[in-house]
């Protein structure tokens, strides 16, 4: 074996090729939402799997494919790789980029020269990024130092509906993992990856209230002269919407905080440090935020984001939107929420503190509640092999990783991490990106390079092969 210094070399070598691949890859569309590009897409990558030398499926769902393959290579462990393919819409974002969204172009923005398309960081380009690293220890005449099994689904960015069927039918095979891992790039500080072990558990609804017999108007929007006669649909869902959480952003729904479990002594140790580092100038400069919620700061923010779950209002819609004016009483209001679960929290719970919330308002009359998508929290233990193989593999390359107890992000990485298959996980790792599900989404060219060198330093360390 040549070792990681050849790895990364060739890596280094051969960058702008690397750099083209990601390009091509993230400007075939895939967003899940409409379907757009998700068969092609979904193509691209059992091609990939292939050309390291492995087996790939297609495997339809009731919904979207999960592109599942395998490369095995005699090693002595086995690392299983999730992903996604599929990426959020953008009609919603039309004139807000500053390169077309699925054109691939390497732009100068403040954070540097990057790569800006949608799921270039959420996440096509790590996904990308990941197989240009397999592809360039392949190219060395090498085999993997892991063996891999892959599963990359293309409804993540709609909750992962049909996921759990699919690690249901196919537990056999992902039994042959010994870890899992999520490449994505973590770097919020300079010099200082972001090394994830847990998320927060989702619980997604949509309510709608309508007119009927208890008022408003019930099939179209009518006048609003008539308001001071006619009930209204929107004003209910408002009211509706004030008694979920109070100013200062507690839940208000009963109970919701009774199986919320204590940050642990070592949770605890991990936000101590993360708050050392100023991490809050890069979530201002990020997201144009000037003020966080009570002006908090340091480890009150960070305790707020690690610590706390929370309830979201993700959009509000109803009657007249567009340019000019339309005097309208609307016959139906809708909003979309979304809520962030602790250990140990339930969604199944969670919904039916909503469902009873909804009751005890005396709303069961105007309002109806869909349930969209909800999974559990997950975490992995600091101690577990997999994630000491992240840390030790930036340490190689020079960097001092940030280890996170959890994001506040969701994602199902329960269905890996939890019986049957109790596999332990690592995400994030190095490299600059962000605006995720936004305009001008990015990954910084030269933490793109970053992220494929601790990538491959990855998988070299984790196979014992330092």
């Amino acid at each position: 074996m040549s070792g990681i210094g050849a790895i990364i070399g060739s890596i280094e070598e051969n960058f702008d090729r690397h750099l083209d691949k990601i390009r091509e890859f993230v400007r075939q569309p895939s967003i899940s939402a409409s379907g757009e590009g998700i068969r092609e897409t979904a193509e691209l990558c059992r091609a990939l799997v292939e050309g390291l030398g492995g087996e790939a499926r297609v495997v339809p769902t009731e919904g979207h494919p999960v592109v599942h393959g395998e490369v095995r290579e005699g090693a002595d462990r086995t690392l299983l790789v999730y992903s996604m393919y599929d990426v959020q819409p953008v009609a919603d974002e039309e004139g807000r980029w500053i390169v077309p969204p699925f054109r691939g172009e390497v732009a100068d923005i403040p954070e540097g020269k990057s790569l800006v398309a949608r799921g270039v960081y959420n996440t096509k380009g790590p996904l990308r990024g990941f197989f240009n690293v397999c592809e360039e220890i392949k190219a060395m005449n090498e085999a993997l130092p892991v063996n891999l099994v892959f599963v990359i689904e293309g409804e993540e960015e709609l909750g992962s509906p049909h996921l759990p069927s699919f690690v249901e039918n196919h537990i056999q095979e992902l039994s042959k993992a010994d870890a899992m891992y999520f490449p994505m790039p973590q770097e919020s500080i300079p010099g200082r990856p972001n090394i994830v072990l847990g998320v927060k558990g989702i619980v997604y609804v949509e309510l709608e209230a309508r007119g009927g017999a208890w008022g408003g108007p019930s099939e179209f929007g009518i006048h609003s002269s008539m308001a001071s006669s006619v009930d209204s649909p929107v004003w209910r869902l408002v009211h509706f919407l004030s008694t979920l959480r109070d100013e200062e952003g507690r839940v208000l729904l009963e109970g919701f905080y009774d199986d919320l479990r204590p940050p642990t002594s070592e949770e605890n140790r991990f936000a101590e440090e993360i708050a050392k580092t100023g991490f809050e100038d890069e979530w201002r400069r990020s997201m144009k935020i000037r003020r966080f919620v009570q002006g908090a700061t340091g480890r009150e923010l960070i305790r707020r984001y690690l610590f706390e779950p929370n309830l979201n209002i993700d959009g509000l819609v109803s009657g007249f939107t567009l340019k000019g004016t339309k005097t309208v009483l609307p016959h139906s209001a809708r909003a979309k929420l979304d809520l962030r679960l602790l250990p140990d929290m339930s969604p199944e719970e969670v919904v039916r503190q909503l469902e009873r919330h909804i009751e005890a308002q005396g709303a069961s009359d105007f309002l109806k509640m869909t349930v969209h998508d909800m999974y559990p929290w997950s975490q992995s233990p600091p101690t577990s092999d997999v994630v000491q193989a992240k840390v030790a593999a930036l340490e190689r390359l020079g960097m001092r990783p940030l280890v996170w107890p959890r994001i506040a992000g969701s994602a199902p990485f329960y269905l890996f991490n939890r019986p049957p298959l109790n596999l332990p996980y690592v995400a994030g790792g190095a490299g600059k990106a962000g605006r995720a599900h936004s305009p001008n989404e990015f990954f910084t060219v030269e933490g793109i390079k970053r992220f494929e060198k601790g990538v491959a330093s990855f998988l070299y360390h984790y196979a014992g092969m330092e």
